[in-house]
């Protein structure tokens, strides 16, 4: 008897948004049962457990979960490795019958997931550490020169995006150019479900997410890995405010505030790409504010169960 492999199911949101827990419930849902595929560039990494906010055993409810604690936070794990883990792990799951679910906060990702990868020129080791010697405005400027469009993209903190789009123009091209051959997603086996949150009550959800987290002991956790976190490890919000409190240059009050204050910004430049992911159909957008858990997951439920059996008459 024939396997029936079900659509990919893609969950999107802000951080602190409830993606988890609307991921793990929709797995024990549907019918035949779902295993999470993480999508989060700093979940894959062992031991960064409480500032990935990565859900624990209880938290999975005994749902299988996919591409979580795979490489050592020393070791560079690039889109391109994700995406091909990705791939074969989706397959795997639709094999045996049951629904994957994408899940996480790295919408590059999920972008990939969708439209592919662009045709981009490989790392530079030397050219990425004579850029990474620059001062931050230096940095900036260069790729103000170089690359305006991908400069209004990409804040002014983030040296990581902003090397790579300088790695790219040195190569003659830009990232920009290329990022705009991005049209219609190719997916036609998958369901977006997006969560979109007032800005005031995502802040709030993610002020009291912080605050967990300390008293969860996110001060060790770092103060345990440090000797161990590579340079994309050390970048991970949580991880890279709290690696000063180590080497005494602030204090651990004032390190949690600057963590609330890139969390912020993190769920802004993240309510920008849902805006991207508006061109992606089949979705269904929901703003969990007016809704209680379970009628959040009973919507979602028979939307994708009745999106799912439309596309298979079709």
């Amino acid at each position: 008897m024939s396997t029936t492999e079900h659509d990919v199911v893609v969950i999107v949101g802000p951080t602190a948004g409830g993606k988890t827990a609307l991921s793990v419930a929709l797995a024990k849902a549907l019918p035949g049962g779902g295993e999470c595929v993480n999508a989060d560039s700093m979940q894959v990494y062992r031991g960064m457990d409480i500032g990935t906010a990565k859900p624990n055993a209880e938290e999975r409810k005994g749902v299988p979960h996919h591409l979580m604690d795979i490489v050592d936070p020393d070791t560079p794990f690039t889109l391109d490795d994700w995406l091909a883990q990705a791939t074969d792990v989706i397959a795997d799951i639709r094999s045996r019958g049951k629904w994957p679910i994408l899940v996480g906060g790295t919408n590059l990702y999920v972008q990939a997931f969708y439209w592919g990868l662009i045709d981009a020129p490989g790392p530079d080791p030397a050219l990425r550490a004579t850029l990474d010697a620059l001062l931050p405005e230096d940095l900036r400027a260069r790729l103000e020169a170089a690359d305006p469009q991908a400069a209004q993209r990409i804040h002014p903190n983030d040296r990581r995006r902003t090397i790579r789009a300088l790695e790219v123009a040195a190569s003659g091209a830009s990232i920009s150019s290329m990022q705009g051959q991005w049209t219609q997603p190719h997916r036609s086996d998958a369901r977006l479900v997006g969560l979109q949150w007032p800005t005031e009550v995502i802040n709030a959800r993610i002020n009291a997410r912080v605050k967990q987290m300390a008293q969860a002991g996110l001060e060790a956790e770092v103060r345990r890995l440090a000797p161990t976190l590579g340079p994309q490890a050390a970048e991970a919000l949580g991880y890279k405010q709290l690696l000063p409190v180590l080497a005494g240059q602030c204090s651990l009050d004032d390190a949690l505030e600057q963590v609330k204050i890139g969390s912020r910004r993190l769920a802004k430049q993240q309510r920008t790409w849902l805006r991207r992911f508006g061109v992606i159909n089949p979705a269904l957008w929901i703003e969990p504010a007016q809704k209680d858990p379970e009628m959040l997951v009973q919507k979602a439920f028979t939307w994708i169960l009745g999106e799912s059996a439309s596309n298979k008459k079709a």
